[in-house]
């Protein structure tokens, strides 16, 4: 357990979904209670994981299943916890059911609904949606404009390295097909970011056949999907893995800015199935890696530099991201690196940052005292 200021972290590993909630509530129980927000492992009963958190906490509670848990340390089949002292925060859930029959007047009422307490000096959108609902696009879209000025970032819920079902929690109950949106509000100074650690290379490619609807490529430059990575990794179709796929992501220029488009996993019919929105026609480049540490290294110094104290980084870092730390042997130097921040997060299938899907990136809020 960590307890700091107004805040109160933990992680559980235990599959027993009763068990792991009572020793998640003797650790990060605190008295008045603004919301805890929970990560846990797919592997759960989640059934049986929802009736105990509605049995044990009486706050508002959101969470999803993750492709990891992030405490402090990396780990599977876990459940990571943070609660949120009611003197310092303001927690808003929102459930948005349906999110592939998106109701935009439905996030406009949402938005006209919600007001900002003077007694909190800050507020920030908080996002978790089904990450394979493929929808990740159109909802942050949606809800950033819904919702400006407010800045935002998310995560999309995983279920480890099986691609198939995913979910998020709220209202005492698991949902897919569904986001939930909180805003928190604070008297904490705030700063949202995202992190990535790859750079555009000097090899290009047009996205010549593809399925926007459901993220599959067909052909890049008229030859055959997988077999053209490949060609361009200097590999066989046979030898394409989430690793490697981690390793190689593809990327995007919008507005001046370049953003990742990861590439999840081969179909059997030699397509690749992508984690963000692809068109056809859509000009991609092939990203180059530069060193994970480094970078997180320099947002360290940046965010102690900025920040007096740091009570929590509530972060979403992409599974690819994660799969990249473990083959190349840095996972203890990235726990030590996020253990300066007092992060907690989790593994995603993809992140939101304002408007804009991503992935192969971390994105993230700090809660502290600035340094003036």
């Amino acid at each position: 357990m960590e307890t700091r200021k107004h805040i109160k972290t933990a992680q559980v590993s235990n599959l027993s979904a009763p068990a792991a909630v009572a020793t998640l509530k003797d650790e990060i129980y605190q008295k008045n209670m603004a919301g805890v927000i929970f990560f846990c492992s797919s592997n759960y009963n989640l059934s049986l994981l929802g009736k105990a958190l509605e049995k044990h906490f009486d706050c508002p509670i959101i969470g999803c299943t993750t492709a990891g848990e992030i405490g402090t340390s990396y780990t599977d089949d876990s459940i990571v916890g943070i609660s949120f002292s009611s003197k310092a925060f303001k927690l808003t859930p929102m459930l948005i059911e349906n999110i592939d029959q998106l109701d935009q007047a439905e996030i406009e009422n949402l938005a006209s609904k919600n007001s900002h307490h003077p007694s909190f000096k800050n507020r920030v959108g908080f996002l978790l949606i089904d990450g394979m609902s493929g929808k990740e696009e159109s909802v942050i879209n949606t809800i950033y404009h819904a919702f400006s000025p407010l800045q935002i970032f998310g995560g999309s819920a995983g279920n480890g390295l099986k691609f198939e079902k995913t979910f998020v929690y709220t209202n005492g109950a698991f949902h897919s097909n569904a986001a939930v949106f909180t805003v928190i509000e604070t008297i904490l100074d705030i700063e949202i970011f995202k992190l990535q650690h790859f750079e555009p290379s000097d090899i290009e490619f047009i996205v010549t056949e593809a399925d926007p609807e459901n993220r599959i490529i067909y052909e890049i430059d008229g030859d055959p999907a997988a077999e053209y990575y490949a060609s361009l990794l200097n590999v066989s179709i046979e030898e394409l893995s989430p690793q490697l796929f981690s390793m190689h992501p593809t990327m995007l220029k919008i507005g001046g800015e370049w953003y990742l488009r990861s590439i999840l996993k081969l179909n059997d019919d030699g397509s690749l199935l992508t984690a963000c929105a692809i068109d056809n026609g859509l000009p991609i480049t092939l990203g180059h890696a530069k060193d994970i540490s480094i970078s997180l290294k320099e947002k360290v110094s940046y965010f102690k530099q900025e920040f007096s104290t740091i009570n929590l980084t509530l972060g979403c870092d992409c599974l690819f991201r994660k799969l990249e730390i473990l083959e190349s042997g840095v996972k203890k130097e990235i726990e030590n690196i996020f253990n300066q921040l007092n992060f907690a997060g989790f593994n995603t299938y993809g992140e939101q940052y304002n408007s804009i899907h991503i992935n192969q990136t971390l994105t993230g809020i700090v809660f502290g005292t600035r340094n003036f």
